[in-house]
């Protein structure tokens, strides 16, 4: 059997695995909603469900929890019981195996005397779908972090990665979907997400947050120890003292002052340095001791073209100052394809109601993830489809979104973008 044909078995293998692992939990939660109302009077709750939904992305591995945590976030889309149980995504991931963390710095520095660490603490201090990170301490004293990847998550991933390009293959079948640039949207999610995987383009990923947000004295990204960084490890500063970063202990106004400086940096990131951070869920962000915003993993982090930083930068200035009509004319000039099939003028026209109704909307008031579904259906009914770069600044401003209403729902997501946007278009 050829490599390409063994390949698509493996890859035909994982789908079934995944289909019938799907199926199974569909079933269970069937027969858990008839018994539930057998014996409750006919009332039944979503909370079995929801905790057998998060039962089933663990199983299915990295990509699903990624889609997960991601889900958790979104107070807009889901309720407190299902995001409860999608936030144990973040701290349910059972932890390597002592043997596998071996073999991964074997792999990576030969064998243990050869190791650059005079302690290594194989119990993680952080555990995630991808890594584990563990506390050590280098010859010269100091203590760092290392990132172990897991084994056999870059065979998993990209399994995952080569199904869902054949989902967007399936679905270019359906009339509807003909001109829709599923190809390059869904593959360049999927190369993000395996990228996730080089360990070494997060290491450059650290040095380049490190530098745009030098200049932020209330955020910190730990500094990456550049010559024990290898395949598969990434050796960093060890930052102490770090809560996690939800609000429940805090103070309204101490809330309302990370929520402020978390966009700051959001849009800093997206406008300025056109280097988007797409993963900034619960477990990557923490808090130190000063409640300074701690950036810790940069796994999943996209580069944009300039081109499209200036676009995106220019849309939402334009959105927060009402101009509907130059927001319409910046989609039509960053549409990867118009069909001809609808009125450019018309679009021009909804787009500025759509402008007209959102501007000076509050966080509270203001959804990005509804703005972004009328806006694409906007697109859709007038034949144009949005370049595919456009959906990294959007993926990480969704992800953030739910995070600052949780901690102050009136937070002024447009006045706080303007000063960036206007400094940033100064600039060039």
């Amino acid at each position: 059997m050829g490599s390409g044909t063994a390949r698509r078995v493996r890859v035909v293998a994982r789908g079934v695995q995944v289909m019938a692992l799907s199926l199974a939990c569909s079933g269970a939660a069937g027969v858990e909603a008839v018994r539930r109302r057998a014996t409750a009077g006919g009332r039944t709750t979503g909370r079995s469900l929801a905790e057998r939904v998060t039962g089933l992305l663990g199983v299915l591995g990295p990509s699903f929890v990624k889609g997960g945590q991601i889900l958790s976030t979104r107070q807009d889309l889901l309720p407190e019981h299902w995001r409860a149980e999608l936030r144990r995504l973040y701290d349910d991931v059972p932890p390597p195996s002592r043997r596998s963390i071996g073999h991964a710095l074997r792999r990576a520095y030969g064998e243990r005397e050869s190791w650059p660490f005079t302690e290594f603490d194989p119990r993680p201090t952080a555990c995630g779908s991808i890594a584990s990170v563990h506390r050590a301490v280098l010859a010269d004293g100091r203590v760092v972090a290392v990132k172990v990847r897991r084994m056999d998550i870059e065979r998993t991933m990209g399994l995952d990665s080569e199904l869902l390009r054949g989902l967007a293959r399936a679905l270019r079948r359906v009339p509807a979907l003909k001109r829709v640039p599923l190809d390059d949207l869904v593959g360049q999610v999927a190369d993000a997400m395996v990228r996730q995987l080089d360990f070494t383009a997060e290491h450059q990923a650290l040095k380049t947050l490190r530098r745009n947000l030098g200049g932020l004295p209330f955020v910190r990204v730990p500094e990456p120890v550049d010559d024990l960084c290898a395949d598969g490890v990434l050796v960093m500063e060890y930052l102490p003292g770090l809560a996690p970063f939800r609000p429940d202990s805090l103070s309204p106004d101490r809330r309302r002052e990370i929520a402020t400086r978390t966009l700051q940096v959001v849009y800093r990131m997206l406008f300025t340095d056109g280097v988007v951070h797409c993963d900034l869920h619960p477990g990557n962000l923490y808090l130190d001791r000063d409640l300074d915003v701690v950036i810790l993993d940069a796994g999943f982090v996209v580069e944009l073209p300039d081109r499209v930083r200036r676009l995106f930068s220019a849309f939402f200035a334009n959105m927060v100052l009402g101009r509907g009509r130059r927001c319409a004319d910046i989609v039509i000039e960053s549409a990867s394809s118009w069909t001809g099939d609808g009125s450019l003028d018309g679009f021009r026209r909804e787009m500025a109601e759509l402008v007209e109704r959102e501007t000076g909307a509050r966080s509270g008031d203001f959804e990005l993830a509804v703005f972004a579904t009328r806006l694409f259906d906007l697109q859709r009914r007038h034949g144009l489809y949005a370049a595919p770069e456009f959906v990294f600044p959007l993926l990480s401003l969704l992800v953030v979104e739910g995070m600052i209403k949780s901690l102050a729902s009136d937070v002024d997501f447009q006045a706080e973008a303007l000063p960036i946007l206007l400094a940033s278009r100064a600039a060039g």
